[in-house]
């Protein structure tokens, strides 16, 4: 064999090779047992700390924003900690973006300040804020490779971003924050099901409660939608229109699922006449969405690759890029809006696995908060595509670049 020859074979194998390696490396994180860890979980919630009723400490000044958690708090020491495990019960509390703060060893770290509460009076205080905004609040669930840190700096950013003035609220379940714990992530994250769908219900039946805006990222539109749809069924008026803004930000869902039963259920007629709507982030330059897509067989919602061969050599003998999508769902009767938008980042993804677009680059950020707020025929920077639901986000000229960081308003790590 020739020295040209095996480079050509070397970039063959290569692509091959990195994805089974990475598959493997996953399945083997996947099959290693979790650490139940060297203390009994009974012992973490033993102090009253873990189940006030009132809250934990009496300053809030820094604890804006509401949280909700699944997660196994650890109250042994005066600096509580909410951990990767599965908690007890359903916990509620306050939280505020990151703070730093001196450690044991006078070193400077950041830290989210945050509050246990007890349930009653959490949903007294949030009464009382969603009361005097409207009835308006936001709604948002993480996906995999989170912890409470992490979710909750990406929450308060999303509250600078949006500069949403109803009460924003993060669910946190217990992802393991680990790259090698995808699928104890999507066993936890089934696992939470009921807890979720039970708040949201609640959440949804308040009279106070006028509109939910629900954001999911990643693994987490799996949660979210089926909530949604337990809610649509369960409603006493049999309606729960009051979700009416679903924003689902790399979804790794099943793009047929989503298709076939998803979308026909929580996007019926009815309800998207009622300004039901749901907005799709989606970007060929996913790397996280491919590899879900690789393991689970079957393209994923936030990734626009093309299942079907023939789908594609049709689209690329058309001169068209070679993408695919979920379809409109079909219905009998007119619309009188809009019910499924899809929007592809793939010309202005950033970061190293493109999964975050929707809090890294600036063009999706804005396009992002402007949905949040309710606009729903945005012209500013979308490009229609063939079809009549999806559009495109295109990159600004060449030295016009807009400041990611400034703009998505993250704070520098």
């Amino acid at each position: 064999m020739t020295n040209r020859q095996s480079h050509h074979l070397a970039a063959i194998i290569r692509p091959s090779y990195l994805l089974v390696a990475g598959v493997l490396a996953l399945l083997t994180g996947c099959i290693s047992p979790v650490d139940y860890g060297k203390i009994p979980h009974a012992d973490y919630v033993k102090d009253a700390r873990c189940n006030p009723v009132d809250y934990a400490t009496t300053d809030l000044s820094d604890k804006s924003l509401f949280f909700v958690t699944s997660r196994l708090p650890d109250c042994r020491s005066s600096d509580i900690k909410l951990l990767n495990h599965r908690g007890n019960q359903v916990r509620y509390g306050r939280f505020g973006a990151p703070a730093d703060v001196l450690n044991a060893k006078s070193k400077q770290v950041s830290r989210i300040p945050f509050t246990l509460a007890g349930e009653a009076q959490w949903w007294r205080d949030l009464s009382q804020v969603m009361g005097s905004r409207g009835g308006r609040v936001l709604l948002y669930v993480h996906g995999f490779r989170e912890t409470f840190y992490t979710s909750s700096r990406d929450t308060a950013q999303m509250a600078r971003l949006t500069k949403f003035e109803g009460p924003v609220i993060q669910y946190s379940w217990p992802s393991q924050g680990q790259f090698l714990k995808y699928t104890v992530d999507e066993t936890n994250m089934y696992w939470d099901e009921r807890n979720f769908r039970n708040f949201l219900m609640k959440l949804a039946q308040q009279s106070w409660t006028k509109e939910i805006i629900l954001v999911s990222h990643s693994l987490g539109a799996r949660l979210v939608l089926p909530a949604i749809e337990f809610v649509d069924r369960n409603s006493a008026s049999s309606d729960s229109s009051n979700i009416s803004n679903i924003i689902l930000a790399s979804p790794d869902v099943d793009r047929q699922d989503f298709e076939r039963d998803v979308a026909e259920e929580i996007l019926s007629a009815r309800r998207v006449n009622k300004d039901r709507r749901i907005t799709v982030y989606t970007s060929a330059a996913d790397k996280a969405l491919r590899l879900s897509a690789d393991i689970h067989g079957y393209p994923r919602l936030g990734s626009p690759r093309c299942f079907d061969p023939f789908k594609a050599e049709e689209l690329k003998a058309r001169g068209l890029a070679e993408r695919c999508y979920a379809a409109q769902p079909d219905y009998d009767v007119v619309l009188e809006k809009n019910g499924l938008t899809i929007v592809d980042t793939t010309a202005v993804s950033r970061g190293r696995s493109g999964h975050s677009d929707y809090l890294q680059s600036a063009t999706v950020c804005k396009d992002f908060a402007a949905v949040v707020k309710g606009e729903r025929s945005r012209k500013d920077g979308r490009t229609p595509s063939h079809l009549s639901h999806v559009f495109m986000l295109t990159e600004a000229p060449k030295g016009q670049e807009p400041d990611d960081l400034t703009i998505c308003h993250r704070q520098p790590k």
